[in-house]
């Protein structure tokens, strides 16, 4: 099964949010990091992308017609020569807010403590070794994207922040907007409570 859309936004972008919209646009099932969470046996292709080797996309993506967050969109490019057809979604929030929620989610130490080495490999492989280091991580958020943005034919990208709602995301992809809300889950307090750490 082809990837349809291969989504290009860091985590903490709306990821969560967008997986779900895709998902009830019938471009799901969506490959997030909350799969690897969820099937550790995942884990074992990116260990392996991480330690500089290569992995058969088709494997990685069985079953899922999409891919959206961490770690999938470090690889965007390779995703784009192996699915050319695949439409590209870069999704976006402001950088001052991004970096406050990384500080109290996944950059945090109580997660990277707990991630596996080659997770955290790949989160630094865009942001640097300093995941506290604001201007740092800021500069790379906007260096990514300004990448992406370059790398993408205009008419195969959507840059999209969440709270646009259905309509550009539907008009990109070609499809009704839906009878319903558009998601809206995985706030800083929702993730800290899902990992455990004390939201006071």
């Amino acid at each position: 099964m082809p990837l349809h859309v291969i989504g290009a936004g860091l985590g903490r972008t709306g990821t969560l949010s967008l997986k779900l919209a895709l998902e009830q646009l019938g471009l799901g099932p969506c490959y997030h990091m909350m799969e690897v969470r969820s099937a550790p046996e995942r884990l074992e292709h990116w260990n392996r992308l991480a330690a500089g080797e290569k992995v058969d996309w088709e494997e990685v993506f069985a079953g899922f017609r999409s891919t959206v967050d961490w770690p999938a969109c470090n690889y965007w490019r390779e995703l784009m020569a192996r699915y050319p057809d695949a439409k590209v979604i870069l999704s976006l929030r402001d950088p001052e807010s991004w970096w406050r929620s990384t500080q109290s989610t996944i950059f945090s130490d109580h997660v990277q403590d707990g991630a596996p080495p080659s997770i955290r490999r790949i989160l630094k492989d865009v942001v640097d070794e300093d995941l506290h280091d604001r201007d740092a991580c800021v500069a790379a958020f906007e260096r990514h994207n300004a990448s992406v943005r370059a790398g993408v034919p205009a008419e195969k990208l959507l840059v999209f922040d969440a709270k646009q709602g259905w309509g550009p995301l539907c008009a990109f992809l070609g499809v009704p907007v839906p009878d319903a809300p558009f998601p809206s889950v995985n706030t800083t307090d929702e993730f800290r409570k899902m990992v455990g750490i004390d939201a006071g």
